[in-house]
């Protein structure tokens, strides 16, 4: 039996949407409301072949989900409201209480809400894309899919941070890990391309773009992953640092004068592949420029992926080997240089790619011989959120929906 399912990702002035028909993953339309709460919102819609955009007052997100419905009406998509038969919604920060995707209940959404101390960028707006959407169809069933959920199968070890027991006890600092949705799609994609079970396979999934994560996967869970107690950490991304020692925080503080605020500023929107370029945050830019002859960006671009390469290291050693380096994400997707560049002088590894695969970004891009695969994925976030609205809230006996194991 066919389902129609919303999936969609709230951002703070922003209503990002697809609708597909589940369980074959068939996209009926996708778009986005940007700037809303704002007089000059723009609404772009993609369906059947064309792309329709307006611009008109968007005040805030319920104007917006109540603008989004009635163009799938107005434009023939849906019937009525009622062929909706669910909603997911990509929610930033699950904590340690959420190992899942869950139903959204009035208990679950009020945790959301109290996890917002951990995400006060996304959860927040999260939920009120949730709430938006249960006043608007109070009779559709709702998913909260969780950026962190992939990650709770990480072990202490990997997760707790060595500072007084109590800040972890108390206040829940700790790893948590992000595009987590990602990581879990594209390695069950992984395993149905390979025909392997995913359970078989020792997979390094690197989600590249401009934010950035790697996640070590052995037996279809997550083990490691780059991004910790914010996605502020890890490797270098478009405008944020990674890590960095942490004491330059207190001693520019001191320096500059800067505020928390300031700080935090400074890391994740003025620091990445932006601060060393002096260019872009867009690794096509960058790398433009490091042709042409600029030093900074050719900088720029090596510390991104030395960076990207010490951590895959780290996470050969945790795994105990690799059978797959698996690529994803903007850069992952499209950027052969990088590619070729995190791969070079791998050989010892039994990893080697062939360039002119390289190129045409093929799904398999090792050499023939090589013993280590090398998988370019393109990840899908809103199937995957569809897929567990299908899972959670509309389970059929005999239904499998491409990519889920």
């Amino acid at each position: 039996m066919s389902h129609t399912v919303m999936a969609i990702n709230a951002g703070s002035s922003s209503l990002k949407f697809q609708l597909l028909t589940m369980p074959d993953g068939e996209v009926m339309c996708q778009g986005l409301i940007e700037r809303i709460g704002m007089n000059d919102a723009v609404l772009t819609i993609k369906y059947d072949g064309h792309t329709r955009q307006e611009i008109q007052p968007v005040v805030d997100h319920h104007t917006a989900v109540s603008l989004l419905l009635e163009r799938l009406l107005s434009l023939n998509i849906i019937p009525s409201l009622d062929a909706i038969d669910g909603v997911g919604h990509r929610v930033a920060h699950g904590g340690e209480t959420f190992k899942d995707s869950t139903l959204v209940t009035d208990a679950s959404l009020a945790e959301i809400e109290q996890l917002a101390e951990l995400a006060p960028l996304h959860n927040p707006v999260n939920a009120v894309g949730i709430r938006v959407f249960r006043q608007v169809l109070p009779h559709t069933p709702a998913v909260a899919v969780f950026d962190t959920a992939f990650h709770q199968t990480l072990e202490a070890c990997a997760y707790v941070y060595p500072l007084p027991w109590r800040y972890y006890d108390e206040l829940g600092i700790r790893r948590y890990g992000f595009h987590g949705t990602s990581h879990k799609y594209v390695s069950n994609v992984l395993a149905d391309k390979l025909g392997v079970p995913l359970s078989a396979l020792r997979v390094v999934s690197c989600h590249l773009g401009n934010g950035s994560s790697l996640c070590a996967i052995k037996g279809g869970q997550s083990v490691n992953t780059s991004m910790g107690f914010t996605p502020q950490s890890g490797v270098m991304m478009g405008t944020r640092s990674g890590d960095i020692d942490p004491s330059i925080l207190p001693w520019l503080a001191q320096r500059e004068g800067k505020t928390p605020q300031q700080l935090n500023t400074l890391l994740n929107n003025e620091s990445g592949l932006l601060g060393v370029s002096g260019v872009s945050h867009d690794y096509r830019d960058v790398e433009q420029a490091a042709q042409a002859g600029n030093a900074r960006a050719a900088l720029a671009l090596k510390l991104f992926v030395e960076r990207i390469r010490a951590t895959i290291g780290s996470y050969i050693m945790q795994l105990g080997g690799m059978d797959v380096l698996l690529f994803t994400g903007g850069i992952g997707e499209n950027a052969a240089r990088a590619r070729q560049a995190i791969c070079r002088d791998l050989n010892f590894l039994g990893l080697e790619i062939d360039e002119d695969k390289n190129q045409r970004n093929a799904t398999f891009i090792q050499a023939d011989n090589a013993l280590v695969k090398v998988a370019v994925i393109n990840t899908n976030e809103e199937l995957m959120i569809a897929q567990d609205v299908m899972r959670i809230a509309l389970p059929e006996p005999d239904v499998f929906a491409p990519g889920c194991h």
